[in-house]
Parts: structure tokens; sequence; C-alpha cells
């Protein structure tokens, strides 16, 4: 009885492990830019071409950061001033006794 219910988790990964191994290959035509390739080889072994890389510049990527650093400054800048005005959280000022 004890080797019994030991060997349920048993079967059910084994099980688990056999639905996630199929072979995906006859799904390659279906490979989008922004999903991760697992697939290297067709059914019949063939080896596909290498994905398109897409060039991500330094001005591609300023032009995505800037913007939303500077949203984000403001946001954060309006937010403490409106806690501030509503004495939720006002910094208190350390007098320096060197």
């Amino acid at each position: 009885m004890a080797t019994g219910i030991l060997r349920l988790p048993l079967r059910l990964s084994a099980k688990n492990t056999a639905i996630l191994s199929r072979n995906t290959g006859s799904k390659t035509s279906n490979i989008s830019r922004t999903t991760q390739r697992n697939v290297v080889s067709t059914p019949s072994g063939a080896i596909l071409p290498k994905p398109d890389k897409t060039a991500f510049g330094l001005i591609r990527m300023t032009a995505v950061v800037v913007p939303f650093l500077y949203v984000g400054t403001l946001i954060s800048k309006n937010f403490a001033a409106l806690l501030e005005e509503h004495d939720i959280f006002v910094p208190e000022d350390d007098d320096d006794d060197d």
C-alpha cells in the first residue's frame, strides 16, 4: 500500500515529462520575433537558418529610456510634494553641529 502511494507521484511526473518533451518541429513556421526559439532542426533533421537579428542601437535605447526616466522623475516629484503638503511625510531638517 505504501509503495503504491509513493509510486503515484513518480508515474504522474513521468507522464508530465512525456507530454512536455513532444516534438514541436511542425510549428517552426510560426516563430515570431518576440518568442524564444527552442527548435534548431526540422523533423527530417535539417538545421534551420539563423533567426533575424534586430539591431538595437544606442539612439533607439536613448529614445526609450530618457523620456520614461523624465516622466518617472516628474511623477515622484509631484507625489513627494503631495505627501509633504498633507503632512503625511515631512522630512526633518537636521542641524549639523560640527
